[in-house]
């Protein structure tokens, strides 16, 4: 039964996020979630980050979806295979500017879920489809 509470949490949380109900994320998001996944260049891996990184990513990515094409629950985590698609319209403090070009590409994200809300997330995604279909320069290494 926990398992399916956590996987109706999780649609719950890409429904939010799909329809931009950024006051909702509350609803799914422990306070104090800690975001594994720098999403582009390195937000802050601290409790409570996550919620100006996806208001931050939605401003960035008009309009944005995620599909999920396969979810699995086990104990307290939930894994969800996603088809993110949209367009690099808007600013974001650590992108490039706005190039207008559409995306899509997979990711798989790893919640774990503590007390009902999403208590970390962690992220796999295809960064460099991302960033040939955006049109970005090529990431370096320092």
């Amino acid at each position: 039964m926990r398992t399916e509470q956590n996987k109706a949490l999780v649609t719950g949380f890409f429904a939010a996020v799909n329809d931009r109900r950024l006051a909702e994320l509350a609803d799914y998001l422990a306070a104090d979630v800690v975001d594994h996944n720098k999403i582009i260049h390195g937000e802050p891996d601290e409790p409570g980050a996550a919620f100006a990184a996806i208001e931050q990513q939605l401003a960035a990515l008009r309009p944005y979806h995620a599909t999920v094409e396969e979810l699995i629950a086990a104990d307290d985590k939930v894994v969800a295979r996603i088809v993110q698609r949209g367009v690099h319209a808007g600013s974001h403090p650590r992108m490039p500017e706005p190039t207008g070009r559409s995306f899509e590409t997979e990711a798989i994200f790893v919640f774990t879920v503590a007390a009902g809300r999403i208590s970390e997330i962690r992220v796999v995604a295809d960064r460099l489809g991302f960033f040939l279909q955006v049109g970005w320069d090529w990431p370096t290494a320092e």
